[in-house]
């Protein structure tokens, strides 16, 4: 009265398939996520690159008693002192997304800005190269800055963080050069 058991286990074939469909799903999802991620992280590690640069500054005044006076896309060698991360500090003047550097802007006040402006700002691209700048933050910044900002973005936009004034995305006017402000609470995207 035995019964014969069945032995037969899976086939070579049916592994292979078993594999190649795991492959397939974790190639999609890989190529869906890692994308995201980068986004997400370069944006967080912008907006703790600039709060502690903002802190810094604040350190700065309050030992110098003064602002230091404008650099082009870099940040003052002054504030070096006050950042306690020596690898922060060698990769200067590069900031978060590939291909961006940090811009440290002392404007007096114009008619565009009734007071002074002190701000640290991350510039997209060269001065002048209207298309990258654009590409670049509408590939970094969609999801964080609006479209309709992102669709005017140009060679003197800016993701940029207010320390004290008049600030906005470039001294030029306003209204043609629209940036993203990290620190500026609801009115954080204005031309």
């Amino acid at each position: 009265m035995g019964t014969k058991a069945n032995t037969r286990g899976f086939t070579i074939v049916e592994i292979v398939m078993v594999i190649v469909l795991i492959g397939v799903i974790a190639g999609f999802t890989y190529s869906y996520a890692l994308p995201r991620y980068r986004s997400r992280t370069y944006y967080t590690r912008a907006i703790s690159e600039l709060n502690t640069l903002g802190n810094a500054m604040t350190l700065y005044v309050a030992k110098y008693n003064d602002y230091p006076p404008d650099v082009v896309r870099d940040i003052p060698a002054g504030m070096k002192e006050f950042i306690q991360s020596d690898g922060f500090n060698n990769s200067w003047p590069d900031a978060p997304w590939p291909g961006t550097v940090y811009d440290y802007d002392n404007w007096p006040p114009d008619g565009n800005g009734p007071q002074h402006t002190y701000q640290i700002s991350i510039r997209f691209c060269n001065a002048g190269d209207t298309a990258t700048c654009k590409a670049v933050a509408q590939k970094y910044l969609s999801g964080y800055v609006s479209s309709a900002t992102l669709s005017s973005w140009d060679a003197n936009s800016s993701v940029y963080y207010c320390i004290k004034g008049s600030c906005r995305s470039h001294q030029g006017q306003p209204m043609n050069h629209p940036g993203y402000c990290v620190n500026c609470g609801s009115k954080s995207q204005f031309f």
